[in-house]
């Protein structure tokens, strides 16, 4: 993680805590000329604007205090939306019996990129229960041989 997604974290975590939230990820990226800041958030029942604004406001105080972050940026608070990334061990946990896709650091089984339902997570396995036109199959993954993981939405 870079400093800069770091020390967002050590600030926006005791807002998202005090609010009920959840942190479900920092990007801080240049794209074109801007530099952009984007704090994912969350909570059970799924957030509204009203909370994205909230923290949006509450986050923007902080970094004014702090100024960790050496070039103009825009700051952007949102839901991670339908497809959300699978980053901590609390995701997986949580996605178990949902559909998934996931792509790997190098091919298993030949492949190198799932989707499927998530069946299993031990903390060292994910297990995943794909289609092969209409046969199903367990895949085995190993939880660091996976590059990026997030849910899928699926319109079968």
């Amino acid at each position: 993680m870079s400093k800069v997604t770091e020390t967002v974290s050590q600030l926006v975590t005791p807002i998202l805590d005090d609010m009920g939230l959840e942190l479900v990820d920092i990007e801080y990226v240049k794209e074109g000329k801007d530099w952009f800041l984007r704090v994912y958030i969350d909570k059970e029942a799924g957030i509204d604007i009203e909370e994205c604004g909230l923290v949006s406001e509450r986050l923007s105080e902080k970094l004014d205090e702090v100024d960790p972050i050496v070039h103009n940026y825009f700051l952007e608070v949102s839901s991670p939306g339908a497809e959300r990334p699978l980053k901590k061990d609390k995701d997986f946990e949580n996605a178990i019996g949902k559909n998934v896709f996931i792509k790997t650091y190098e091919p298993i089984e030949g492949e190198k990129q799932f989707e499927g339902i998530l069946t299993q997570f031990d903390g060292i396995t994910v297990t995943v229960e794909i289609k092969i036109k209409t046969r199903k199959k367990n895949v085995d993954i190993p939880y660091e041989k996976i590059a990026q993981a997030r849910l899928a939405v699926s319109f079968s």
